[in-house]
């Protein structure tokens, strides 16, 4: 069995649970998928499936080797293509459909895009740094502070935090609370926010480390 699925982010909203609280959600568009292609351990040295995202309308251009990789697993060409491992003796064969109704309610699940793009961004924004005083008599605000001795190492240590490129990485959120499961929409509904923009491609998986539920406490006696 495959426990994941690709879609894409459609946005945040809230809704209100049975006792009236306020749950913010993230509307994820899960499946529907197909495999695509089966990679077993004999042939490929790892046990994988290749799934493809259904899409309407298609890509309307592919090349003649994309065309005859999906024609070999009888499926329509997809924009979306990603690999996610699979368990020794899993019963998976290509063209097999994955749907968002392996999941339910209180499921647990990790979720993986690429995170928006803030382009050039400063010390303080890029890694948080705390920055000096803000009174009129200090001259330390929104430096970085020292980066290295000029007696030595009389260079810059490689790594060194610094203004830069901010975005665009690969981030997963994990164990992100199932809410809802809308199977005819093909949705699903986790609590908490999910990297990346409205309409961005991600990868959702059950949880590899979900969290363990709270023991019930004794009655106070």
């Amino acid at each position: 069995m495959v426990n994941a699925i690709l879609g894409k982010k459609v946005g945040m909203t809230q809704i209100f649970s049975a006792d009236g609280a306020v749950v913010p959600v993230t509307v994820l568009k899960a499946g529907p998928c197909v495999v695509i292609q089966r990679k077993t351990r004999e042939k490929d040295g790892y046990e994988a499936a290749q799934l493809g995202l259904v899409e309407m309308p298609g890509p309307k251009h592919v090349t003649q080797a994309v065309e005859g990789h999906f024609k070999q697993a009888g499926a329509n060409p997809a924009r979306f293509l990603r690999e996610v491992p699979l368990g020794a003796g899993a019963e998976v064969k290509v063209g097999d459909k994955v749907l968002v109704d392996q999941f339910a309610v209180n499921d647990y699940v990790d979720v993986t895009g690429t995170s928006k793009g803030r382009g050039f961004a400063g010390f303080h924004k890029r890694h948080h740094f705390g920055g000096g005083g803000a009174a009129h008599g200090s001259m330390f605000h929104r430096a970085p502070g020292s980066i290295g001795s000029s007696a030595f190492p009389s260079r810059v240590f490689k790594g060194m935090r610094a203004a830069g490129h901010m975005g665009v990485d690969r981030v997963t959120v994990r164990n992100l609370k199932v809410v809802q499961v809308l199977s005819e929409e093909n949705a699903l509904l986790v609590r908490g926010a999910v990297p990346g923009p409205d309409g961005a491609y991600v990868i959702v998986r059950k949880a590899k480390a979900a969290r363990r539920k709270p023991a019930a406490k004794p009655p106070i006696k």
